[in-house]
């Protein structure tokens, strides 16, 4: 079997296969049968390559990090934000994502959190999926994609893993537990701690760390989840009309903020009535 055959792991899959503690009437698995079964279809792709503003934000506003310490004079200099700003063509986005994403710029602007950092690792959000880590082991094999935003060395020397977010929504824990999970196979025989920092609100999360027995229940879950959505994967190419099926709808009042609510039969909203889209259920960051 080679690599790209083997099946695959990630946050975002882990969040599309599960819900969030919490999030589980708002769950639907037809999500995941459109975002990774039918991808390549016309509709479809229209809408997975169509950034929202939401998402255009945290895009920016990682990027707009990454110019800062590309440019670190920038970080001192009173036009900092300006030339950021210029660097981002944000005056080519809409007003309420330049609006917003200059807020966030003048926080970190103001209040630099890698400044003096030891950075491993900072990237500007936009560079597509990171190299697979192959996992091989007597029970189990699968890829697993980790896009770390940040990597650093902490004062104590245990390497720190920053993932970057904004608007209000909560943070989800199996995201850091996921980029601990890549440390082990990245970093091998560093101690590792991963956060969350959320660029908007200038708000830091507890510092996240895991035991080798928890990575271990980690990994198989997430092989798990991988061989899982592999089988749901064949089986609708075995049978396509069989897709709500394989990935059955939960519809709701959460239909107004699916991406997929003009092309879903199931949906509970018409995307033809004006609703707008609340920052704390965008996916953002």
């Amino acid at each position: 079997m080679s690599t790209l055959d083997r099946p695959f792991a990630s946050y975002h899959l882990w969040s599309l296969v599960a819900p969030a503690i919490g999030q589980e009437r708002w769950h639907c698995q037809m999500r995941r049968g459109f975002i990774k079964a039918r991808q390549h279809e016309p509709q479809v792709k229209a809408l997975l390559t169509t950034a929202t503003a939401p998402q255009r934000i945290g895009i920016l506003a990682q990027k707009g990090v990454y110019e800062f310490h590309h440019h670190r004079h920038l970080l001192n200099q009173s036009d900092g934000v300006a030339k950021v700003a210029q660097i981002l063509k944000l005056a080519n986005s809409s007003n309420q994502v330049q609006q917003r994403v200059l807020q966030i710029l003048k926080k970190y602007h103001d209040a630099p959190l890698l400044l003096n950092k030891r950075i491993v690792q900072l990237t500007p959000g936009d560079e597509g999926f990171p190299k697979p880590i192959v996992i091989e082991k007597e029970d189990y094999c699968f890829r697993l994609y980790a896009a770390m935003d940040c990597v650093f060395i902490d004062s104590d020397r245990t390497l720190h893993i920053l993932d970057f977010k904004t608007g209000k929504s909560a943070f989800d824990r199996r995201q850091a537990l996921v980029y601990l999970l890549a440390a082990r196979y990245l970093y091998p025989g560093q101690q590792a701690v991963a956060s969350f920092y959320n660029l908007e609100l200038a708000k830091k999360s507890d510092l996240i760390s895991i035991n080798k027995n928890e990575l271990k229940t980690l990994e198989f879950e997430l092989a798990n989840i991988a061989h899982r959505h592999q089988y749901d994967l064949q089986k609708y190419q075995e049978a396509s009309d069989s897709f709500s099926k394989i990935f059955p709808p939960n519809p709701g009042y959460h239909c107004r903020f699916c991406p997929f609510n003009s092309i879903c039969e199931f949906t509970d909203f018409k995307p033809s009535q004006s609703h707008p889209l609340p920052i704390s259920r965008a996916n953002e960051g």
